[in-house]
C-alpha cells in the first residue's frame, strides 16, 4: 500500500471501482442493447471470460474478422462490467506470433506439417492398432475444465459409449476433485447451494487457502465493495502465506501446513463445548458418520481405496472432537488458542451472516475430501447454510471445471448429472440416451489423472489424446511423467492446443485448435451458471475446434452413428440435458441460453435457482419443508457431519529438507501460462517465476534479495531468484513458487501424493532444501 493508510487505500480502491463502473456504464450507453450488435464498423458480441471459474461476462468488439476491443459486460450478473488484468487482455491471447495453424506429425526428432486427413488417418490407425492388440483400456483421453460442454460431452460419449473404456479424465482432477467428493459425501450431490450474491449479502467471510485477491480478483472486489458499504463486514484470511488477500483482510491467521484439519475440528469442538450449535437444525437435517482413517497417500502405482462410512450418534461425534481442544490444536497449528475460540464464536454468532470460501489450499490436499467435509461441518452445526448471505462455497479455477468436467461427467467414474459408471441404473439411462447397449459402458472406473500418466509411464496406456491442457508442465512429480512420455515401445501422444507448450514438445501429433470465440461454446461456472456464446471470428490457418476433432476420430473408428448431428452444438445440448431432467440438475432449452447472461441450474419452468435445498428458492423443496437436502436420499434427505481426524502430510520438513514448498498462481498469469505468456503487457508485469522466502530464513542462509538459489526436493532441482519483499510473503520455514513459468518447471519438485478419496494431488506441501546457486 506504499505510503497510504489502510483506510485511504480502501477509499482509493472504492474510487477506482466507481470509476470503472462509470466507464462500463458509459460504454454500455454507447452500445446498442443487443448483445450482438453493430457499432460503427465494429460488431459487438458477448461471451464468458476464457480464464477462471468466475465466469465474468465480456463484450468483444470485432472488425474485419479480428478482435479489436474487449470490455466487461455491465449486464453480466457475475462481474457487472468489471474485468481483472487477464480479462482486460483477452483480445491478445489469440494473437501470439507462434500460434499453431497446421497439423504437425513427428518425423524422427522434428515435427513436419501435414494435412488434416493425414494427421487424422495416423491417429485413427494408432487407436485401432492399440485397441486390437491391447484392448480398449490401452487408449485414453485427457481433457480439461477449459473444454466447452459440447467438447467434453462428445469425448465422454465416444470413449465410454463407443470405444468402451472409462479412460477419460480432465485436468480438473488436479484442482477440483476434492470439492466434488466433499459435496457428494456431505450432501449427496455436487456443487454449491449458494451463489455469488452471498459476497454482497454476507457480513463474515472466512477464507481458507484462497488468495482471492489474485486468483479470483473480481469476486474479491465484490466482497471488498460489500465491506465499503457495510462497516460490519469482516474478512478472516486463514493461510500459510501473506498475500494481497491477507493485506486486505481484517484478520490474517497464519497456520502450519496441513493443520487446517485440526483447526476446523477445534472450531467445531468449541461450538459443541460452548453450546453454540443449532440443536433443532441438527435434529431435523443432519446425520453423523465416520469413515476409514490412516488411509494412505496414493504414492504407490495402482493405489486403490474405498471408504467405509458408518453412522454414529451425536454423542459419539462429541467424543471424537474432545481431543481437539484449542490448546492442543494451538501447538499443532501455531494459531493461539484464544484466536481459535474467538473465531469459533464468530462462526456461530447468530447475528452474523457467515460464509466460508476456499480454493486450492483445501482441494490440493492429501486429505482434500476430509477438509471439505470439515468446513461443511461448521456450517451445518450452526445452521449457517442454504440462506442468502451465508453459505460455504468452493471456488473453481477453470471456466468450465463445473459445467464440463463435473456436470457433464468427464472423470473416469462419472456420467452426466452426478451419475456414475458403477451404478447399473445410471449406465442403463446413459445407454438409452446414447442409443447403445448398456454393456458397452464399463462398470469400473480406470485411472484418475495421476494414475493415468503412471499407466502411460508403465506402458499400460499406449495412446493418449490430450486436449486443451498442458499436463507435461502441470502434473506433480513431473520428471517421471515427462520421461515416461518418450519411452517409445508403442506409446503415441496426440496434443490439441493453440500454441507450442511443454506438452506439444513431447507429442507425436500436434493438432491446431480453435479457441474461445473462434468456435461456439458453453461454460458452467462456480455458482452453477451455464453461459453460452456464438462463434464470432474464424480460427487462424487450418485450426479446427476440438469438437470437430473428436467427432472426426469417432467417424474414422466406426462410431460416427453416435454423432448424427447437423447442428452439433445445439443437438448435443438438447441430448445432454435429458440426463438431468427431474433430478435437480435441470437445464433449460438451448435457445434460453442464447438470450441470457447465463442461468443457474436447476432451471425449472424457465426459472433459474440461485439457492438450492431451501423453500422459496428451490423448486424441488415443497412448501413447508424449509430446508431439504433432497439429493441425499440414502440418508433420508439429510446432510452428513463427518468425524474426520487430523493426519499429517506424507512428506514433512526434516534436517535434510527443512522447508515446506507451496506452489500456486499469481494475479497476472493463468495456470501454465500458455495464453497469458503470449500477452506482452502481462509478460512485462510478471515475466518469470521467483522463490518467495522469509527474510529471516534468507538471512540465516546468507541469501540476499534477488540472489539465485537452488531449490531441491527428493525428486528434482530448480534454480530461481529469491524474492524477500514482494506482494506475496512466505512465512518462516516456507517458500512459494508459481507454476506458470514454462522455463522453470517447479512441479518437478512436487510429490505426486493425492487424496485417496478424490484422487487430487497435493501441490501445496512437500519438503525442500535451499542453497545458494
Amino acid at each position: 500500500m506504499g505510503g497510504l493508510s489502510r483506510r485511504d487505500f480502501l477509499k482509493a480502491s472504492a474510487a477506482a471501482a466507481a470509476f470503472a463502473a462509470a466507464g462500463a456504464s458509459a460504454a454500455a450507453s454507447l452500445r446498442p442493447k443487443d448483445a450482438s450488435a453493430s457499432e460503427g464498423d465494429i460488431r459487438w458480441g458477448k461471451a464468458p471470460c476464457r480464464f477462471c471459474g468466475t465466469g465474468c461476462g465480456v463484450l468483444i468488439g470485432v472488425r474485419d474478422g479480428r478482435i479489436v476491443a474487449t470490455k466487461g459486460d455491465p449486464q453480466a450478473p457475475v462481474n457487472k462490467g468489471l474485468n481483472c488484468i487477464k480479462g482486460y487482455f483477452l483480445s491478445k491471447i489469440l494473437y501470439g506470433t507462434d500460434r499453431l495453424t497446421k497439423p504437425l506429425i513427428r518425423k524422427g526428432d522434428t515435427m513436419v506439417e501435414a494435412s488434416w486427413d493425414e494427421a487424422m488417418t495416423l491417429i485413427a490407425g494408432k487407436f485401432k492398432e492399440s485397441i486390437d492388440k491391447h484392448g480398449p483400456d490401452s487408449v485414453a483421453m485427457y481433457g480439461s475444465g477449459q473444454w466447452t460442454v459440447f467438447e467434453g460431452y462428445a469425448a465422454s460419449k465416444l470413449f465410454k459409449g463407443g470405444i468402451g473404456t472409462n479412460n477419460v479424465e480432465p485436468n480438473a482432477r488436479l484442482c477440483m476433485a476434492s470439492s466434488v467428493t466433499g459435496f457428494m459425501s456431505t450432501f449427496g450431490g455436487d456443487e454449491p447451494m449458494g451463489c455469488f450474491d452471498d459476497l454482497d449479502l454476507g457480513d463474515t467471510f472466512f477464507l481458507w487457502g484462497a488468495n482471492m485477491a489474485e486468483c479470483h480478483p473480481v469476486l474479491f472486489s465484490r466482497m471488498i465493495d460489500n465491506r465499503l458499504r457495510n462497516p460490519q463486514v469482516k474478512i478472516i484470511d486463514f493461510a500459510t502465506r501473506y498475500t494481497r488477500t491477507s493485506q486486505m483482510a481484517d484478520q490474517y491467521v497464519k497456520f502450519n501446513p496441513q493443520t487446517d484439519l485440526a483447526l476446523l475440528n477445534a472450531i467445531a469442538h468449541v461450538i459443541i463445548r460452548d453450546k453454540l450449535y443449532d440443536e433443532q437444525f441438527i435434529k431435523d437435517h443432519v446425520v453423523f458418520k465416520r469413515g476409514k482413517e490412516n488411509i494412505g497417500y496414493g504414492l504407490e502405482d495402482k493405489f486403490k481405496f474405498a471408504d467405509e462410512p458408518k453412522l454414529i450418534g451425536f454423542d459419539e461425534y462429541k467424543a471424537f472432537l474432545k481431543p481437539y481442544t484449542p490448546e492442543y490444536v494451538a501447538k499443532l497449528s501455531s494459531v493461539p488458542a484464544k484466536t481459535i475460540v474467538e473465531l469459533a464464536h464468530l462462526y456461530a454468532d447468530k447475528s452474523r451472516k457467515v460464509n466460508s470460501l476456499w480454493t486450492m489450499g483445501f482441494n490440493q490436499h492429501t486429505r482434500g475430501t476430509w477438509v471439505n467435509n470439515l468446513a461443511y461441518n461448521v456450517h451445518l452445526l450452526t445452521s449457517k447454510i442454504c440462506k442468502p448471505g451465508e453459505n460455504p462455497m468452493s471456488l473453481t479455477g477453470q471456466p468450465s471445471a463445473c459445467g464440463t468436467t463435473r456436470e457433464v461427467g468427464t472423470f473416469t467414474h462419472r456420467l452426466p448429472a452426478d451419475m456414475v459408471v458403477m451404478n447399473p441404473e445410471h449406465r442403463e439411462k446413459a445407454a438409452r440416451i446414447w442409443g447403445i447397449d448398456p454393456k458397452k459402458i464399463p462398470a469400473k472406473p480406470t485411472y484418475n489423472a495421476t494414475e493415468m500418466f503412471r499407466a502411460l509411464d508403465r506402458g499400460d496406456i499406449k495412446v493418449v489424446w490430450i486436449q486443451v491442457t498442458n499436463p507435461f508442465q502441470s502434473l506433480p512429480n513431473l520428471s517421471r511423467y515427462r520421461k515416461g512420455a518418450r519411452k517409445g515401445d508403442g506409446r503415441f501422444i496426440v496434443v490439441s492446443d493453440i500454441y507450442p507448450t511443454r506438452s506439444t514438445e513431447l507429442a507425436d501429433v500436434i493438432l491446431p485448435s480453435a479457441c474461445w470465440i473462434e468456435k461456439e461454446g458453453m461454460f458452467g461456472n462456480a455458482e452453477r451458471r451455464t453461459q453460452h456464446w456464438f462463434k464470432q471470428i474464424d480460427p487462424p490457418g487450418e485450426a479446427r475446434n476440438d469438437l470437430w476433432q473428436t467427432i472426426e476420430l469417432a467417424k474414422r473408428l466406426g462410431y460416427g452413428s453416435l454423432f448424427p448431428y447437423t447442428y452439433p452444438e445445439k443437438e448435443i445440448w438438447e441430448e445432454y440435458r435429458k440426463f438431468g431432467e427431474g433430478q435437480g440438475k435441470d437445464l433449460a432449452p438451448y435457445e434460453s441460453y442464447t438470450k441470457a447472461r447465463g442461468l443457474c441450474w436447476p432451471v425449472v419452468n424457465g426459472k433459474e435457482t440461485t439457492y438450492r435445498y431451501v423453500e422459496g428458492f428451490d423448486p424441488y423443496v415443497k412448501a413447508g419443508e424449509g430446508i431439504k437436502f433432497y439429493k441425499n436420499k440414502a440418508d433420508h434427505y439429510k446432510a452428513v457431519v463427518w468425524a474426520r481426524p487430523y493426519e499429517p502430510a506424507p512428506e514433512v520438513p526434516d534436517r535434510h529438507y527443512p522447508f515446506w514448498l507451496c506452489t500456486g498462481r499469481v494475479l497476472e498469469h493463468w495456470h501454465t501460462g500458455t495464453m497469458t505468456g503470449r500477452v506482452p503487457e502481462i509478460m512485462r508485469a510478471n515475466p518469470s517465476a521467483v522463490c518467495e522466502m522469509h527474510p529471516v530464513d534468507a538471512g540465516r542462509l546468507g541469501i540476499k534479495d534477488h540472489q539465485k538459489v537452488k531449490i531441491t526436493s527428493r525428486r528434482g532441482t530448480i534454480i530461481l531468484p529469491v524474492n524477500l519483499n514482494g506482494r506475496g510473503k512466505a512465512e518462516k520455514g516456507n517458500i512459494f513458487v508459481a507454476f506458470f513459468d514454462e522455463g522453470k518447471l517447479i512441479n518437478e519438485l512436487c510429490l505426486d501424493a493425492y487424496c485417496p478419496i478424490s484422487g487430487e494431488p497435493d501441490y501445496k506441501k512437500c519438503a525442500v532444501k535451499i542453497e545458494k546457486a
